[in-house]
């Protein structure tokens, strides 16, 4: 199959409004379908579903797109990942969905760096057998880890042997090279390969397939030198980006559907204990800051966020750039924070578990936190990261609410901050939505009339319409309607492009029987646009007054005939 066709194929078979039932819960309104947004915070049905175009729209967070977009939105995946998703629920092949002749080989290899994960996943988790383990099965005893929770998150052990994995990995026929590509094995400044992990206890970090695609080891205190770390992670790989992934979110991800908040916190055994004490819903940032791409595949399963940190500087940093980074994407989130040197572990075994849902009801909201920091920072500091945080801020209803409550926190002009951030706005590039820059109306009127009848472009160029385009978003997008038909055009665009197709075409614009009405208001515009230029030209002309007395006559002429056509119409 083609790639247009697989897609068609798919479309054909998967309904959007089946699937996106999985996630929420869907009403009929007139023609449309509607739910709260599953993006962003809120509890009005300001998502809706056109059953007919297979398209979706947020009118809050302005989230927009087909079965694709909400898929891989809702689940953290790229187009290839949501494709392939997509493609093996609806039982259409894609074995020539890419004609890149190392394709094939790039998918071989990947199928062997996940068979090797899987491998060492099993080969770990036997070894805690083994008689010298002894010493990492007192250890989770001692953390007090149950069998249940062991088997959960696959716990293993690696003694302190240099070839054990890479002698397992080689019975099963793979070679150490490809091992070392995907970070099963470290190599020497010699070329000599050796297990990376050692005298550790074992945490496979899996994919939401539930695919083994990393490890994170940690070494046990009574076998630790001066000079170990104490953690060691996998490094990237064709498999395996460290800022995408969330340790314990496939564990997590049936949690979190019923109880739907996500619980965020920065350690392997901080996850496991939260579990242990059942906080199933919980999972870690892999001990680095919280990322983009993480935010984005946590946002497809909730729109609440707990974050629950050790209460030290770097704690309390972290909670700090997490808040921002959620609160400008349109989350919610709280803030526990643990008192004193207590960490996870400690409360929950010192205090138990009723101190902890004591902390979780007085959590801090997010932008309470945000300001409770701030306001142990230098004036300009604080001001700064405020017009820079609310310049991220997208939705006007969340943009008015935190500009007023950061005002009031902060004691600042509530009407001066929002002045100068729209001020930064209004200077910059239109980056965010390049469908809808300042000062391009013209563009918008004839791309919106180009997008609700694109079997009419043939009548919109003979008047001139291509010519009169100015903007780039706009000119790409004409050129991808000429190049597409109609049914296949939607499939080409970008998200932006995608958002102004819907609103173009969807249920809440107006309805698509006035075509030649339309037409004939696109045709009085571009009228109206080739008079007015050539009067500015005749003035410019008579202005600069360098023609002789005939000449600046027929100017005069011209002008006075522009007149009169534009008091005509």
């Amino acid at each position: 199959m083609r790639n247009t066709d697989v897609i068609q194929a798919i479309k054909s078979r998967i309904s959007l409004a089946d699937l996106a039932r999985r996630y929420v819960e869907l009403r009929p309104v007139g023609s449309r379908l509607v739910a709260p947004c599953p993006f962003h915070q809120e509890t009005k049905p300001s998502f809706s579903i056109n059953e007919e175009q297979g398209t979706f729209y947020c009118f809050g967070c302005q989230a927009s797109g087909d079965i694709f977009d909400f898929y891989g939105r809702l689940n953290g995946l790229d187009f290839k990942e949501t494709l392939a998703a997509l493609a093996e629920e609806a039982g259409v092949q894609l074995e020539s969905y890419r004609p890149d002749p190392r394709a094939r080989q790039e998918r071989s290899e990947k199928r062997d760096m996940l068979r090797m994960h899987e491998l060492a996943a099993a080969h770990f988790r036997s070894n805690l057998r083994r008689q010298d383990a002894r010493v990492c099965r007192d250890y989770i005893e001692e953390r007090g880890i149950s069998p249940e929770l062991q088997e959960t998150f696959s716990l293993g052990w690696t003694p302190e042997l240099w070839q054990d994995l890479g002698d397992s990995l080689r019975r099963a026929g793979y070679s150490l090279d490809a091992a070392a590509a995907c970070g099963l094995q470290s190599k020497s400044g010699s070329g000599r390969t050796f297990d990376r992990f050692r005298n550790r206890l074992m945490f496979p970090i899996r994919n939401l397939s539930g695919q083994a695609i990393a490890f994170g080891g940690r070494i046990i205190p009574a076998l630790a030198r001066e000079d170990d770390a104490k953690y060691i992670n996998s490094s990237d790989s064709p498999i395996y980006k460290k800022g995408e992934h969330l340790f314990g979110l496939f564990q997590a991800r049936p949690s979190i559907a019923v109880k739907k908040n996500v619980i965020l916190t920065e350690g392997y055994m901080d996850v496991i204990t939260l579990h242990q004490y059942g906080y199933t819903q919980a999972a870690g940032v892999l001990g680095t800051a919280l990322t983009p791409d993480q935010i984005k595949r946590l946002s497809g399963f909730t729109t609440r966020m707990e974050l629950m940190f050790d209460g030290d500087a770097p704690g309390r940093k972290a909670a700090f750039r997490s808040c921002e980074m959620l609160l400008s994407r349109g989350l919610s989130c709280k803030v526990i924070l643990f008192p004193d040197d207590n960490d996870i572990d400690s409360m929950l075994r010192t205090y138990g578990r009723e101190a902890v849902e004591d902390l979780r009801a007085h959590a801090q909201d997010g932008l309470a936190f945000c300001i409770s920091v701030l306001r142990g920072m230098a004036p300009r500091d604080a001001v700064e990261w405020t017009r820079r945080f609310l310049g991220q801020v997208d939705m006007p209803e969340l943009f008015h609410r935190f500009a007023a409550e950061l005002a009031t926190g902060l004691g600042l002009s509530e009407a001066e901050l929002r002045s100068t951030v729209l001020q930064r706005r209004e200077t910059k590039p239109a980056v965010r939505r390049p469908l809808l820059p300042k000062g391009v109306t013209r563009d918008r009127e004839i791309m919106t009339f180009a997008v609700r009848y694109p079997h009419r472009l043939p009548d919109l160029k003979a008047c001139g319409a291509d010519l009169a385009l100015s903007a780039p978003w706009a000119l790409k997008l004409w050129k991808k309607i000429a190049l597409y038909n109609s049914d296949m055009a939607f499939d080409e665009l970008e998200p932006g492009e995608k958002n102004f197709w819907i609103r173009c075409r969807g249920t809440d614009a107006p309805p698509l029987d006035n075509e030649d009405g339309e037409l004939n208001a696109i045709r009085r515009m571009l009228d109206d646009l080739q008079t007015t230029s050539h009067r500015a030209s005749v003035v410019a002309a008579l202005r600069q007054g360098t023609a002789d007395q005939d000449t600046q006559r027929e100017y005069l002429r011209a002008l006075l005939e522009a007149r009169g056509r534009r008091s005509d119409q």
